[in-house]
């Protein structure tokens, strides 16, 4: 049969999101994942920050009879990341106390829950905006290894704003959660922009909108803080595909100068 056609939108490379069109009624898989294609055609796909240098997309194109499944695959850039080693520690400062543990997990849930949502929402086709306007403090993909011990990467883009500074929806959606104070987050709210695509932005100091309420971009949705484990007043806003971590700035035009 003849190949089916495929116009995929995007940089290949660690950190990236992929848009792509197919002919309505095609099927579209990656990493043994069904996604959801629109009526129109239209589909996302996220490349994690340790994305392996070889993915496949798979397509099984319905309007010809013929469900044959076609795998193409495309490589993908590694991207440096900056890895800080700091060795001699306080453990009590490398590792939570056992005592939040149980509570770490609870609020786990809750995030991955709010990761995992899969709706029909087209946020994601808009082109995102800043949610902060700043000096960036913070990139993507870093790491630290504390005292041995593999810390979280850096999993979006820290802009370094006064507590109380107003925060705005980086593209249409539905509000997926909302909590005041998370342990290792604080103030953290998240939008679901559809198709598996979402915002997470943290340390708040206060939240305008609760969970299941619709945003348009640019709404007012929060206010700056440091609430959390946050060492001074800042705007981390990441962005993800389901669980896979999306550099935001990738997504993004120049941050705006600053006045003086």
């Amino acid at each position: 049969m003849p190949a089916a056609a495929l116009d995929l939108k995007g940089s290949w490379q660690q950190g990236s999101l992929v848009t792509g069109q197919v002919e309505p009624g095609t099927q579209v898989w990656f990493k043994d994942r069904a996604l959801r294609v629109s009526p129109q055609g239209n589909f996302v796909f996220g490349l994690d920050r340790d994305e392996p240098v070889e993915v496949e997309v798979e397509l099984r194109w319905q309007g010809r009879g013929d469900t044959t499944p076609q795998a193409r695959r495309y490589a993908v850039a590694p991207r440096p990341w900056n890895i800080q080693r700091i060795d001699g520690l306080p453990q009590d400062k490398v590792e939570p106390p056992t005592a939040v543990t149980a509570r770490i997990e609870r609020e786990q849930a809750l995030l991955n829950a709010a990761r995992d949502r899969d709706t029909t929402g087209q946020g994601w086709r808009q082109g995102f905006a800043w949610a902060a306007t700043g000096r960036i403090s913070g990139v993507f993909g870093n790491q630290r290894i504390l005292n041995g011990i593999p810390k979280q990467p850096h999993y979006g883009v820290d802009v370094a704003v006064p507590v109380g500074t107003p925060i705005r929806a980086p593209a249409d959606g539905i509000v997926s959660l909302a909590e005041p104070d998370l342990y290792f987050t604080g103030g953290t709210l998240m939008i679901d922009h559809g198709h598996g695509v979402h915002s997470i932005m943290v340390h708040l100091s206060a939240l305008k909108i609760g969970v299941g309420e619709p945003v348009r971009q640019g709404e007012v949705v929060a206010l700056s803080g440091k609430t959390g484990r946050a060492t001074g007043p800042h705007l981390h806003w990441g962005i993800g595909w389901f669980r896979s971590r999306v550099d935001p700035q990738t997504l993004l035009p120049p941050m705006p100068a600053q006045r003086r």
